[in-house]
């Protein structure tokens, strides 16, 4: 794990610290401290303060347009009318200045004195602080019937690890710290938010790019945005890497194809997202940027490994230029699509409308470099150049045969000449779009570098133009895109940070969830007959009552077939195996015992069930969504389940408690007492 404080690109740490530590999972998690003047937090902190004043500012705006449909007095609608232009005006201003934020890509990159092309960076999602204690003892209370005062703690904890969450180090401990959010949330959902009602707790959130509010009470939503924040967190950290070395390369490639896979995930287990960000066409737009910026990261590998000039090397890093020129195309098409094209900055349109001539740019360049710098083939050489140049250009060059072509030097320098003249064209093209955008004009490594290749390739052209040539240079043909490190989208892996469930003391979540109904606990005084006690046991955690003898002392202390014990003599036993409930049991005096109990509804016939429905694994269950099983992730009982729906309708885990089935294991400890 890397350590907890980082170093920001100007100079400072995400110092100061949030410390949280669960003494259950044993594990102790940091959020920056959201009054660290890092120029990131500095950036966090305004785009929060933007996203208050949009919120405010459209509040108004609803006012007024429901004050201007309601009124019929013609003083009134002018008023409001000129009122609705302020806040409109005030709108655009805070949308732009949003937009200038959404821009500042280079406080996210490193500090390097390499030059190194920016990447496109996200912010974090904000959302406003939320308090449970309430709404949670409440249902502990009305649900669960126990005192919702005992488990202050536990909620208090759980919002310790919310706040935390919201200021999450730009780092390896940040990442696992909405790691651990967001698989907690699994419990919460589990133990606190039934089907059939809603618990009244809102989630507010701002969208990423607009700062426009949104809030659902699903909770969904609230782990669709810890989702999306994991992949902006992602973003960051393959923005700060220094590129110019192999393991920083490695590190911004792993962190990119991370953050395509959680954008992918989320854009796969939900729909009908309520703010834009969440959207499927602005998802597709993310995934494609990050997998985009992959490629990019590969071809600067390659570079970077390829430090030999022969021909193939330069063929290949000409291909690999055209594949990262091709992503960019599909990403700029897709931004300039209707339902992206107004909600992506314009900054980051033009930035990889750049990208992609810049690097179409290039691929010219190094093919003319292949051809003119690389001296003809010899004939043992030449069947290996030829094959690699048929598959080279996306349509073969006129002239001359092949052959010709890669041991005459002067039809090399002619195709050579004719691809620098397009890779020339290709540099000023960006040079043009990148004059358009007021805020790229401001990134001078970014000036510097369209710069450099564009003098380059002028100087190259110099170089190999002669003043006696009169033919005129012919159309150079496209370059056929390759590469040899295809991206791969990562989804998340949720087993990866280990949790223990907040509220464990609940019980086991086969019985004591939110989906499971049951009737009030009972407390039963029960005296051993000649014969025993007269029921039979089945399970651990909770121990059921199998069978009640007609006519036993179980049967007329009150205990019925279905029952779930869950304390002994004021033992709690939610948790306890079949042989220690066995052992308080049998331990028992003269006196008799007290048996707590508490009985699931529309469980008290389960031998009409199927039994072969309730075979069950009451220890280490595995918890596997529908969308998971594809993926075969294992997972423990402590470990989260994945699937998102906006929807309240949840699946079931293989621990669930099916409608019917009272018992969560049947197995050979099935005895009488």
């Amino acid at each position: 794990m890397m350590p907890p404080e980082e170093e920001s690109p100007d100079g400072d740490r995400d110092s100061g610290l949030v410390l949280l530590h669960s003494p259950k999972s044993g594990s102790t998690r940091k959020g920056c401290d959201p009054f660290a003047q890092t120029q990131r937090s500095k950036l966090q902190h305004r785009r929060a303060r933007i996203n208050q004043q949009i919120n405010k500012e459209m509040r108004m705006r609803a006012g007024a347009e429901n004050l201007f449909r309601a009124t019929s007095n013609h003083k009134v609608k002018e008023t409001v009318a000129l009122e609705l232009s302020y806040v409109n005006s005030n709108l655009q201003l805070l949308k732009e200045e949003l937009e200038e934020l959404n821009s500042s890509m280079d406080v996210y990159q490193n500090d390097s004195e390499s030059i190194s092309v920016p990447m496109i960076p996200l912010g974090l999602k904000e959302t406003k602080e939320l308090d449970l204690l309430v709404p949670l003892k409440d249902f502990i209370s009305e649900h669960y019937g126990e005192e919702g005062v005992l488990f202050e703690k536990e909620i208090k904890e759980f919002m310790e690890l919310r706040q935390a969450m919201r200021t999450p180090s730009r780092n390896e401990a940040g990442l696992e710290l909405l790691m651990e959010y967001y698989n907690q949330l699994y419990f919460l959902d589990s133990r606190f938010f039934p089907p059939t009602k809603t618990l009244g707790i809102f989630f507010h959130w701002y969208d990423s790019l607009t700062g426009v509010p949104s809030h659902q009470r699903a909770l969904a939503f609230e782990k669709g945005s810890v989702l999306f924040n994991l992949g902006a967190l992602h973003t960051q950290i393959g923005a700060r890497q220094d590129r110019a070395s192999l393991p920083g390369l490695n590190q911004a490639i792993d962190a990119f194809q991370k953050a395509a896979g959680a954008f992918n995930y989320l854009k796969e287990n939900f729909s009908n997202a309520p703010s834009l960000d969440m959207s499927a066409a602005s998802l597709t737009m993310l995934v494609r940027l990050m997998v985009a910026q992959v490629q990019e990261c590969v071809f600067e590998k390659i570079t970077l490994l390829r430090a030999q000039n022969d021909f193939l090397s330069r063929l290949q890093l000409a291909q690999e230029a055209a594949r990262v020129e091709d992503v960019y195309s599909v990403v700029h098409q897709t931004m300039s699509q209707p339902h992206v094209k107004d909600y992506v900055p314009f900054s980051w349109t033009t930035m990889v409308h750049v990208k992609s001539e810049h690097f179409k740019a290039l691929s010219h360049y190094f093919a003319a470099i292949a051809l003119c710098d690389c001296p003809a083939p010899s004939d043992a050489e030449l069947p290996e150049q030829e094959k690699a140049f048929l598959q080279f250009h996306v349509t073969m060059p006129e002239g001359p045969s092949l052959s010709v072509l890669l041991q005459d030097p002067e039809e090399r320098r002619k195709l050579g000449k004719a691809h620098l003249k397009k890779a020339i064209m290709k540099h000023e093209e960006a040079m043009r779009i990148h004059g358009l955008c007021k805020i790229l004009r401001k990134m001078d490594i970014l000036q510097e570098v369209l710069s450099f290749a564009h003098k380059r390739s002028l100087s190259k052209y110099s170089e190999i133009d002669h003043e006696e040539d009169f033919f005129e240079t012919g159309e150079a043909p496209d370059i056929h895109p390759k590469t040899h490190q295809k991206p791969e989208i990562k989804s998340p892996n949720f087993s990866q940070v280990k949790v223990t469930d907040l509220f464990h003391r609940l019980g086991p979540l086969s019985v004591f969830s939110a989906k499971n109904k049951w009737y009030p606990a009972r407390r039963v005084h029960l005296m051993r007959g000649e014969n025993g006690f007269g029921f039979t046991l089945r399970g651990d955690s909770p121990v059921l009552i199998a069978g009640v003898i007609p006519g036993g002392c179980a049967a007329e202390a009150g205990l019925k077939e279905g029952d779930y014990i869950i304390s002994v003599n004021g033992k709690d036993c939610k948790w306890s195996k079949h042989a220690e409930v066995v052992q308080l049991l049998k331990s028992t005096g003269k006196e008799g015992v007290d048996i707590g109990v508490i009985t699931l509804q529309g469980s008290e016939c389960p031998k009409a069930v199927d039994r072969k429905a309730a075979v069950m694994s009451s220890g280490s269950g595995m918890l596997k969504s529908d969308k998971e099983n594809s993926r075969k992730s294992l997972m423990n009982s402590k470990s989260a389940s994945t699937l998102l729906v906006w929807s309240k309708k949840s699946k079931r885990s293989k621990k669930s408690t099916y409608s019917g089935v009272p018992f969560t294991a049947v197995g050979d400890n099935e005895a009488m007492y």
